[in-house]
Formats: C-alpha cells, structure tokens, sequence
C-alpha cells in the first residue's frame, strides 16, 4: 500500500501514558503496563477510559514496527492506517494476551486466549480411471502421507504444554514492514513472520517435546480405499472429510480425489452413451456382415445386420441398453452406437465381365445428360489422380517463387532530386 507521509505530530503523549522514557526497553514498557493495567482494569474499580489509553499506548509501543512509525510522525500515521494503529484493537483482548486470559487472573503466562478456529486447505490428489474402471466400477488403495498431531505433545509443540508470545509479532503471526520510498513517499507490506512462521507463539528451545521438536505435528501414513462407483464420470470428485493434514487449533481439511478418465482405443464416451466406429467392407456394406464386439465387461456381442440392408457410409446403429450405467442407477444404461465407414477395393479397376455382374444386381445407371447430343462431337477428356492437399500446397509455392522473381526484376525505384 502507497500513501504520502504524514506530518510530524506529536510523538511522546504514549510514552506520558505509560510513565516510561522515549528510550524505555521492551522489558521496561511490560513492566510499566502490567503495573498500571491491575491498577486501572475496570474489574478491579478502575477508570475505563484510563485502562482502555493506557492498552492502546502499550499496543502501539510494543510492536516495533508500530512503534517506529510512532516516533517519526506520531499518531497521525496510525490514525492514516499505515501503521495498524492500537485504537482499532479491544484492550481487553491485550489484557488477557498479557496476562494469560480470563481478565481475573494476574499470574504469569501468555495463553492465547479465545481464537475462531480456522479450516485447512484440501488436498487434491488426480485419479487416473479406464473407461472399464467407470463402466463395472472398481476399488483402489491409495497410501498417502500426512501431518498429524504429535501424539506425546499432544499438539503443544513442547513438553509443559506451555508457549510463549512471539515478540517479533505481538501475537499476530503477521510482520508489518514499512520502506521509505522518497521525501513523502512510503510503502507498507503485511507478511508472515517469520519467527513464529504464522502461529504467533514461540517455544523455549529446552521446553520442545522430543518427538515433533516444537513442529506440533509428525508424519504420519495412511491406506484409503477409493470407491470408484459404475457410472461416474470425468472430473467427478470423490471426498474424505477430515483427512487432509491436521494442524493446532484447526479444522482439519478434506482429501479429494479428481477422476481423470484415460482415452480407450475403442469405445467413447458422451454421457451416458458409448461410440464405435468400425470399418466394413464393400462386400459387408452390400451383402450384410456380422462380428463380435468386446464390450468393456468382457461379454461378446454379436454384431449382424439383415441380409440384404445396405449399409451407407457414416450410417449410425444403436444398441439399446449397451451403454454406460446411469451413475448410483446402475441397472439403468444408454445405447451403444456403432459409426460404420466402407473400405473399397484397394485395385484401380475391374473387368469388364465384373461390370456387367454388377450392374445386373445393382440399379441401373442414370440417363445420360448427353442422350439427345451427338457424342462424336464432345472433346474427350483424361482424369488424374491427384493428392488435393498437395495440390494446394504446389500452387502456394509456385505463387510464392513467382512473387519473389517480380520483386527481383523490379530493380532499384528512380527518385526525383529537387534541384
């Protein structure tokens, strides 16, 4: 965030407040507000107003951050917004942060008092599926590596259960850097710190449990059996509630699995249909034909037309009930279509006794155009075999070699000189 400078305001009344000099140290300011807290706390017979100034002069001279901001251009800058000013912040809640909570007890500790419980993240994990994994169902397990709580800490990260207040932080588990940019110019960034890596609390190096090492959490290993169900489709997801990894005062997050259906070199699916294609012969197309289909539980369909159907290119057949299950309805299927193309005769020609066995079967041949016409008089004509695509691309070739030798004959352009 960008912003101008403030002027200097004045910078000291924080430090009035709390009865301490501009140089004071972090152990002098606690002393100074624990003393002048118990005294002032409204359940003890104190002044509001006073406690609530005194809090907010403490919160602000704590952080350092805070607190540089203050003795360069006083509360203006907090007022501004640049420095997260200590009005915005409920002194009771310092109170307790300060004193270990509950506002009746003065003891030494720093309990973090009462926090909303956040929710971890998710773990999503692709599970490649066949089309035969989604078409009779199927089982797999998976071994998956998590954090949970450590089990001797309990969570606590340390061997007495007890933690400490980050200092770097004040408890946010968020740093505040503030960069001079120009002569009214400053820039604030928000990030973790880095000391508490977020949490807000720090652990005595003696005091960490031996087990996590202050981590609060161990690995841990865990077999889930996914269920994959007839009928699911691409980029369903399959959910473990509470499985993801587990952290302190979180709710832990969920484990999803994302089908990812691989291609199959024969079947396709649209819903819950399937699509063949298969390839007949001239013979086929006209005489009729019959071939097993393994379908994708195994079973052999028997695949015939009626003799005598002719059978077009691209013709469509169904199937009913051949197709996908109907997911959590598996009785319940689509049609299976079968796409044919007709493969004709790789020879150039036949026989002319072949025509006319042909064209005995066949329907005869349209009337002729040039019936009424006298043939003799037409100019014959000599058909190629020809690649089309590489037709088109010889011609773009021929185009190009001729643009270039126009550009090549044109020669140097004269120019008028003005005298």
């Amino acid at each position: 965030m960008f912003g101008r400078a403030p002027k200097k305001s004045d910078n000291t009344r924080y430090y009035n407040v709390l009865g301490v000099s501009q140089t004071a140290s972090q152990d002098e300011l606690k002393k100074a507000y624990r003393k002048l807290a118990i005294k002032n706390h409204p359940d003890k017979g104190g002044d509001p107003e006073k406690f609530k100034e005194i809090s907010q002069a403490y919160d602000v001279l704590s952080d350092p951050e805070k607190r540089d901001l203050y003795d360069q251009y006083g509360e203006d800058a907090l007022k501004e917004g640049m420095g997260g000013g200590g009005a915005s912040h409920n002194p009771f809640d310092i109170f307790e942060s300060f004193f270990g909570g509950g506002g009746q007890s003065f003891g030494g500790g720093s309990g973090r008092g009462n926090r909303r419980q956040r929710r971890g993240e998710d773990v999503v994990h692709p599970l490649k599926v066949s089309l035969e994994d989604l078409y009779n169902g199927t089982s797999k397990k998976l071994s998956l590596s998590r954090n949970v709580l450590c089990s001797k800490c309990k969570g606590t990260g340390s061997k007495t259960g007890a933690s400490g207040r980050c200092v770097g932080c004040q408890g946010s588990g968020m740093k505040v850097s503030i960069r001079q940019l120009g002569p009214n110019m400053i820039q604030q960034m928000q990030h973790v710190c880095t000391d508490c890596k977020g949490s807000g609390e720090v652990i005595n190096e003696k005091d960490k449990c031996g087990q996590c090492k202050g981590q609060k959490v161990v690995q841990d290993k865990k077999t889930l059996e996914v269920h994959v169900e007839k009928g699911m489709q691409h980029g369903q997801k399959i959910t473990f509630q509470g499985e993801a990894d587990e952290a302190p005062d979180t709710e832990t997050g969920d484990i999803v699995f994302v089908l990812q259906l691989k291609d199959h070199p024969k079947f396709k699916r649209k819903g819950d249909d399937l699509f063949v294609q298969h390839s007949l012969t001239l013979t086929e197309a006209l005489c009729g034909f019959q071939f097993p289909l393994t379908h994708l539980d195994g079973r052999q369909l028997l695949i015939k037309c009626i003799p005598g159907e002719i059978i077009k290119p691209g013709q469509c057949k169904a199937i009913n009930d051949e197709g996908m299950p109907h997911y959590q309805r598996p009785f319940m299927k689509g049609r299976l279509y079968l796409q044919f193309s007709i493969d004709f005769p790789e020879t150039g020609s036949i026989s002319p006794e072949q025509c006319k066995a042909i064209e005995a079967i066949l329907p005869p041949r349209p009337s002729s155009a040039t019936t009424d016409m006298d043939l003799d008089e037409c100019e014959e004509t000599t058909l190629l075999d020809v690649n089309l695509e590489d037709e088109m691309k010889r011609k773009q070739r021929q185009q190009q070699e001729a643009y270039e030798e126009d550009d090549e004959s044109s020669g140097p352009r004269v120019q008028c000189a003005q005298q």
